[in-house]
C-alpha cells in the first residue's frame, strides 16, 4: 500500500507490514520527513497534518530540502519545543545506555 500524495507514493499503510521490509534511503528520509512535519504540526501547528496528503519527493534534491524544512519545523523556537529537545535527547541518550547495559548483560551471563 502507498501512501502520500503527488506523483510517487512510499510504501507504508496500516497495519505496517511484518515482517518489515528492506527500506531504502529514499524511504527513510520520506519517513523522518513525514514524522518530524507531523509532530510538529500537531505539536505547535494547525493540528491538520495528515500523512496521505504529505507529497513523496522523487528526487535527492527536493527530498533533501523537505528534510531540512521538516527539521527547522520541529526545532521551532517555542520553550514547549525546548522541553521536547530536552525530553528527546534523555531519551535517546538514556534509552542507548539502556540497551549497552542489556547488551553487557545478557553477554556476560549468557
Amino acid at each position: 500500500m502507498l501512501v502520500g500524495a503527488g506523483e510517487w507514493g512510499r510504501d507504508g499503510g496500516r497495519p505496517h507490514p511484518y515482517p518489515p521490509p528492506v527500506t531504502t534511503i529514499a524511504w527513510r528520509m520520506h519517513h523522518l520527513t513525514e514524522m518530524l512535519a507531523g509532530r510538529a504540526d500537531w505539536t505547535v501547528g494547525s493540528h491538520s497534518f495528515d500523512e496521505d496528503e504529505m507529497v513523496v519527493r522523487n528526487d535527492a534534491a527536493s527530498a533533501i530540502d523537505a528534510l531540512r524544512s521538516a527539521v527547522a519545523a520541529w526545532r521551532a523556537e517555542d520553550p514547549f519545543l525546548e522541553i521536547v529537545w530536552w525530553v528527546n535527547q534523555e531519551v535517546l541518550h538514556h534509552g542507548a545506555e539502556i540497551a549497552l547495559l542489556r547488551d553487557l548483560h545478557r553477554a556476560t551471563h549468557a
